[in-house]
């Protein structure tokens, strides 16, 4: 009887076979996807990008991959780009395939890698990274090298396309604006050990957002006023890091290593300064977006939609937060407490070298979570395995917005942030991600196979 079934099903089973073969040829595209992102993380590394420095470059590569997607005729009717605030130039150009097939999920990984090479200071050596992609779509006969060519000339008219876009968003002038200085006031921040660097991106908020129309649009209310009085609400909060991080648990102190995200991170040994190569903030939330979209079964089409939209995402929650950084010009704790408390306290953390309001992680993390959370759902587990490339080991959450809450909280443990740098960050990065949210549509294609 078994068999008479299954002989009067055999169409239906031979769909099933095929469609069980089309998810695992998608997924392992989208695993290389992933990887080849990865690559761009590691040059990023080797480079020590700025965390807003990073987000921009994901963007840009990941928005090179997203237009091998675009399918309409005009960028209004576009769910991720119609209401961009400085639109893309418009007609993009068209593949010339002379008489080959258009691999679009190649294309757009090839045009990813592109825009990361020729934008990154340490860029050319994605071009292994390429040769790789090559030989994999190639080898396992997902592409003719006939056809090899003809997407790649697509690919790299699509990534010369995004480079011309990036060139005009004000990163070049960066070091031709005024220089910014310490200032002499009291509360104000001021270099910070070991390293004593100099600030980082203080006009970063002259780079043009994707979504936001300006930065001061999501100006946060003003930190506690400086006051060392007995009472005040600086005077608490300046306590309670210096109580905290002095009674640290093992999981607290795990905490605070998992989130640091610190690519500054200098280590001294005599006369030498040793730099820990670490992954920024932004990295590890595109770490988090892709195990969320091998968990999910997406195809690669919609795993570049959300890789896309967070990355755009980051950049434009980092010119935000950037802006109140240098307006508020925030002293950090360590500065504080070794002047009033303990001259020879010391954070678990290395402090970054930037002004402490609002908290960088705290504004992108929650920009971040919500925007995911609006793709794959609120109780999306996952286990974080971003930092084990760096040595720290993976942890398991319930959500992406519990993630973001730890991810927060992290700043405290480590002995960087003030409390209300850390809650007031979370309301700006709320803010930012349902405003861009309202101006994007998510995929209604979305191919989900793995049980939530």
């Amino acid at each position: 009887m078994l068999f008479l079934f299954l002989a009067g099903n055999k169409n239906i089973l031979a769909q099933s076979a095929t469609y069980e073969a089309q998810i695992k040829h998608e997924n392992q595209e989208v695993a290389w996807m992933i990887d080849h992102l990865f690559s761009i993380t590691e040059v990023m590394v080797t480079d020590v990008a700025t965390p807003p420095g990073a987000a921009r470059f994901y963007s840009y590569s990941l928005l090179a991959a997203y237009l091998v997607f675009h399918k309409h005729n005009n960028i209004d009717q576009d769910p991720l780009l119609k209401n961009l605030e400085t639109p893309l130039p418009y007609p993009l150009p068209k593949p010339a395939l002379d008489n080959v097939s258009l691999n679009e999920s190649f294309s757009a990984m090839y045009a990813m890698l592109e825009v990361g090479k020729q934008l990154m200071p340490s860029g050319k050596n994605l071009e292994k990274s390429q040769e790789k992609l090559i030989e994999q779509f190639v080898k396992n006969k997902f592409l003719k090298k006939k056809a090899l060519p003809a997407n790649i000339r697509y690919a790299e008219a699509l990534a010369a396309l995004v480079l011309q876009y990036a060139k005009e968003d004000g990163y070049a002038y960066l070091s031709t604006l005024k220089r910014y200085s310490p200032s002499a006031g009291e509360g104000k921040w001021y270099p910070t050990p070991p390293a004593y660097m100099s600030a980082i991106d203080p006009e970063w908020k002259t780079i043009r957002p994707y979504f936001i129309k300006d930065a001061s649009a999501f100006s946060p209310k003003p930190p506690a006023e400086f006051s060392m009085e007995e009472g005040s609400s600086f005077h608490q909060q300046v306590h309670e890091v210096y109580s905290v991080t002095n009674a640290l648990s093992q999981e607290q102190r795990l905490i605070a290593n998992f989130w640091d995200c610190n690519p500054f991170n200098v280590s001294y040994s005599g006369h030498m300064a040793i730099g820990l190569k670490k992954i920024s903030p932004g990295g590890h939330w595109m770490g988090i977006t892709g195990i969320a979209a091998l968990k999910a079964g997406l195809d690669l089409k919609s795993s570049i939609y959300i890789h896309t939209l967070v990355a755009m995402g980051l950049h434009d929650a980092f010119i935000s937060c950037w802006d109140e950084k240098y307006r508020s010009d925030r002293i950090r704790p360590i500065t504080v407490i070794n002047e009033y408390i303990d001259q020879s306290w010391r954070p678990i953390l290395q402090t970054p070298p930037f002004p402490e309001y609002t908290s960088g992680h705290s504004v992108i993390s929650k920009t971040s979570a919500i925007i995911l959370t609006s793709f794959f759902g609120d109780n999306f587990s996952f286990i974080d395995t971003s930092e084990v490339f760096f040595g720290l080991p993976e942890r398991s959450f319930d959500s992406f917005l519990q993630a973001s809450d730890e991810a927060a909280i992290s700043r405290l443990y480590g002995g960087i942030h003030f409390r209300d740098a850390i809650e007031v960050g979370m309301e700006q990065g709320e803010a930012i991600a349902h405003y861009i949210l309202n101006k994007v549509d998510l995929p209604k294609d979305i191919l989900l196979t793995a049980d939530q």
